[in-house]
């Protein structure tokens, strides 16, 4: 691309992969995230380090500036409240990334890659006993679909490390929130890099999770295969999730 790609959450689990991936195709990378020393632990001297904080919209507002893609692939705590609850930083963080974004001396529309996760259509869920982690991460998916910018949404099942998997590597890309499944870490990554690249995956929501089989080799054919999300003008988008419901944990 002709300017920065920005990998917000960068010295996390997926995205200093994506950071890795993205410096290996050329590309010049800007890490956004909270600790400068997890930066010097887990990020390539190419990779370019900005203390920012998606709760904090004036942080992003030098680090964003002209980027051409986002890759946001922050990770939450569990608490319903405080500083690092889901509310904060899914669904928040993600409106003041977008926000920082859709600047009016800005002008460039980035495109924008979200590491979601699988279940955030079921509220009955488990995993929603957590800080209602599915909610809100439904919450910044909608916010997403509504900001007109170029979009992806990645839904991973659960994540593990590549060795750690019996399969082959094969990938499988699905729609509809049915199934459950693991994907390794590796995989999600590329397929957040893929996006960036790929015309068909614009305007995606899919799950993700590994099976037996070879390793992908046409991405572009594999975001193809699968069905655009309604037009954003067309869809009834759920509101910010209301006070939780008393759930008990399973």
């Amino acid at each position: 691309m002709n300017t920065a790609i920005a990998v917000i959450g960068g010295t996390g689990r997926v995205g200093r992969i994506v950071t890795r991936k993205l410096l290996d195709r050329g590309e010049s990378v800007r890490v956004i995230g909270r600790s400068a020393e997890r930066a010097r632990r887990h990020l390539p001297p190419r990779a370019q380090f900005f203390l920012g904080d998606v709760r904090d919209p004036a942080s992003l507002l030098t680090p964003l500036h002209g980027c051409s893609a986002v890759v946001y692939t922050v990770e939450s705590g569990t608490d319903t409240t405080g500083p690092d609850s889901p509310q904060s930083t899914l669904h928040a963080g993600v409106i003041n990334t977008l926000d920082a974004l859709l600047r009016p001396d800005d002008p460039m529309p980035a495109q924008f890659v979200l590491v979601s996760q699988r279940h955030v259509t079921h509220s009955e869920h488990p995993m929603n006993a957590y800080g209602r982690m599915l909610d809100w991460r439904l919450a910044g998916e909608n916010a997403v679909r509504a900001s007109g910018l170029p979009y992806t949404i990645v839904r991973p099942g659960w994540l593990t490390d590549r060795t750690e998997l019996a399969d082959d590597g094969r990938v499988l890309l699905e729609q509809g929130d049915r199934r459950d499944g693991y994907v390794a870490l590796q995989d999600v990554a590329e397929a957040c890099v893929q996006a960036l690249y790929c015309p068909s995956a614009q305007g995606l929501t899919f799950e993700m999770r590994g099976g037996a089989g070879a390793p992908p080799e046409d991405w572009e054919g594999l975001f193809g295969g699968l069905s655009a999300d309604v037009p954003p003008q067309a869809l009834a988008l759920a509101p910010a999730p209301g006070p939780a419901p008393v759930r008990a944990l399973a």
